[in-house]
């Protein structure tokens, strides 16, 4: 039996990678060639796909290893939104929901969406934008609800390969205790 066709989902690190403004650029180089390649690295924990911890927001507390790990495994669904920085309509969601939810098109959460979703029971959102909410937000409201209620959030995701619909996806963040966020390598897999 098939186990299906597994989709990378994740931003690359590269030097090239475009960052949130004001977050350190990333750094890629050759530390050492000889008697083993060795190669440095040097970004923000929030560069490319990456998993935001509670202690991100000011006022709460909790690191990457505070992050639920049965959160970021398991029944996924991906929502196409309407644009970049659009607000996330959840009447417009696929029913039944799935328990983690990927927005596709960089759509934006606000505070109305986000308590619906956690009547809905989400468990995980996640963005191919730089952040599930706008970027007007000066005290991050949203991550601010959503991070207290254990909802775990990955943003920067790469969706442009996963259509709309229903995958299982499987996405740990890089353990970095006491950490606000924490890099991220996120696969879904198809159905068989």
């Amino acid at each position: 039996m098939s186990r299906g066709t597994l989709i990378d989902i994740t931003t690359p690190l590269t030097n090239q990678t475009r960052v949130f403004p004001g977050d350190p650029p990333v750094r890629l180089r050759v530390a050492s060639t000889s008697p083993a390649r060795v190669t440095g690295l040097s970004c923000s924990v929030h560069a490319a796909t990456h998993a935001d911890a509670p202690c991100h927001v000011a006022g709460l507390s909790g690191g990457v290893e505070t992050l639920p790990l049965e959160a970021f495994i398991g029944p996924a669904c991906v929502h196409q939104g309407h644009g970049v920085w659009t607000r996330v309509d959840v009447a417009r969601l696929p029913q039944p929901l799935e328990p983690r939810l990927l927005l596709r098109g960089a759509p934006v959460l606000d505070l109305e969406a986000a308590a619906e979703l956690l009547k809905l029971g989400i468990i995980l959102v996640g963005t191919d934008g730089a952040s599930i909410e706008a970027a007007d937000s000066d005290d991050l409201p949203v991550h601010r609800l959503l991070l207290q209620r254990g909802v775990a959030l990955i943003e920067g995701l790469d969706l442009s390969a996963a259509r709309p619909g229903r995958y299982e996806l499987i996405a740990l963040p890089l353990l970095i205790p006491g950490s606000d966020g924490a890099p991220v390598r996120a696969v879904l897999r198809e159905s068989a």
